[in-house]
């Protein structure tokens, strides 16, 4: 990852108690969300301070618009772009196969301009599993690579502890 061209796709880190979000939630109100626990801000920060202590250039982050994703990515990264085709499809999957293809699209890019950088996807176990075929545990990383005009190849997983 030193080297660039790879995107790490990483599953938000640890929330409160819960599963999916509560009924009637609002993206633009993070009080109706399920968000980080403490223990989840603080594997944020350890994800991030692992980055920056193995010398990985972050070229961009992405986010899904989710609480709990972007404030893993602000807490690990101290930036984050938000971007509709990460957020979760848990309770809507008739928006997978499109999400999940915009995702791979963008992915697939960078095989005809590598970045400088990583590029980091901060997003949900269903998004990483759709694009991977990985279940992944809250705070989990997949680190993926373009693989051609329209695939992606998964070249690691990791777990900063």
């Amino acid at each position: 990852m030193r080297a660039g061209g790879h995107v790490v796709l990483i599953r938000h880190a640890s929330t409160i108690p819960g599963i999916g979000d509560p009924p009637n939630f609002s993206l633009a109100d993070c009080s109706t969300q399920r968000t980080l626990s403490e223990a989840g801000r603080a594997e944020s920060r350890r994800i991030g301070e692992r980055f920056r202590s193995e010398g990985i250039k972050v070229d961009r982050v992405f986010t899904s618009p989710w609480c709990r994703c972007r404030d893993t990515a602000i807490e690990a990264f101290g930036k984050a772009e938000d971007w509709a085709p990460l957020g979760s499809f848990f309770e809507s999957r008739g928006r997978s196969e499109e999400q999940t293809e915009s995702v791979r699209q963008r992915i697939a890019s960078y095989s005809s301009r590598k970045p400088a950088g990583t590029v980091v996807m901060v997003t949900h176990q269903v998004n990483i599993g759709a694009l991977t075929s990985h279940g992944v545990g809250m705070g989990e990383m997949v680190v993926v690579r373009p693989d051609g005009c329209c695939s992606l190849k998964v070249v690691g997983r990791l777990r900063i502890p």
